[in-house]
């Protein structure tokens, strides 16, 4: 565990964003080293499953609000909106978490090839998971880490290791959940197609019916179903989608708050400032300085860390 809690603050050092996000090149694998926590960080997050390695954070997906600690795994079982604050990091003791986006299709082999078709076909499944971390499944996230030092073994070994960790997820005590999201005639497995329709044409007015007729349901069992797993409305998600893409566009590549509302889709300057200030307390030209600060804050002191390791 040590070294790999050493791999992940390692790696944040060259490759960590201001949040200490890093997405690495090993498909579907991103670390997490927070030292100074900055408050609420809003995403939309892909079904993955989270090893918190050490610190704690408190994480509300849906209607649902948890704290995880180090030594569990977090899963996420489908494209939810998030909202993370880190509640237990320090320079000596920083929060270290690795993230594994999980593949449907593979989610959907092994479960066939475990051969339980158990399922819970329930409208009211869970969407947010916890338990203490396996040692099998840790094995496997640190073979993906060790990956990065060998990009050219990535296409050989990373199916293997990504197979048997989608194996132990299913032999879980959440493996009938994620059964349920790997089934495509469950709710979850028809509203994942509605879904994956909002994150591809975010941009634009996508007409309610469509998003319906991708889930195979009456549009009154839609919106019911829908907000049941998301919390949101077709209409909300797509908002949240909107907005949350607009600060990464001011943030990450400095686009001006005006061009980064018509980027994602919205026709009113003054509404985008109005719901980008309602979800992210700020207006977004006050919110793209402050973050700007804290990025080159946590450049220097990445700097810093680097220059002492070294030395």
């Amino acid at each position: 565990m040590n070294a790999l809690k050493q791999a992940v603050r390692t790696y944040a050092r060259c490759h960590a964003n201001r949040d200490g996000l890093a997405v690495t090149t090993v498909p579907g694998l991103r670390t997490m080293c927070v030292e100074d926590p900055a408050g609420d960080l809003h995403s939309v997050y892909r079904p993955l499953v989270c090893f918190v390695l050490q610190g704690a954070k408190r994480m509300i997906v849906g209607s649902e609000e948890r704290v995880f600690y180090g030594g569990q795994s977090v899963i996420v079982a489908a494209d939810m909106p998030v909202v993370g604050r880190i509640v237990e990091a320090s320079s000596g003791a920083p929060y270290l978490a690795i993230a594994v986006e999980l593949e449907m299709a593979l989610l959907r082999e092994v479960a066939a090839q475990i051969g339980d078709t158990c399922s819970l076909r329930s409208s009211g499944m869970q969407t947010l998971f916890a338990e203490d971390t396996e040692g099998a499944m840790l094995d496997c996230a640190s073979r993906l880490m060790h990956l990065l030092d060998r990009p050219d073994a990535v296409p050989i070994l990373r199916p293997g290791i990504m197979r048997e960790l989608h194996y132990w997820l299913l032999s879980g005590p959440h493996g009938p959940a994620l059964r349920t999201l790997a089934d495509p005639d469950s709710y979850a497995g028809r509203l994942a197609a509605a879904i994956a329709i909002l994150r591809t044409e975010y941009r634009s007015r996508v007409p309610v019916e469509r998003l319906a007729a991708a889930a195979a349901m009456s549009l009154t069992a839609f919106h019911k179903h829908f907000k049941m797993m998301t919390s949101l409305t077709p209409g909300q998600y797509q908002k949240r989608l909107r907005l949350i893409e607009a600060r990464r566009l001011m943030l990450d590549q400095g686009i001006s708050a005006s061009n980064a509302a018509f980027e994602v889709g919205y026709e009113s300057v003054s509404q985008f400032t109005r719901e980008y200030g309602r979800l992210f307390n700020m207006p977004p030209k006050q919110d793209a300085l402050r973050a700007r600060a804290i990025s080159s804050i946590f450049k220097h002191s990445q700097a810093d860390a680097l220059g002492a390791e070294l030395h």
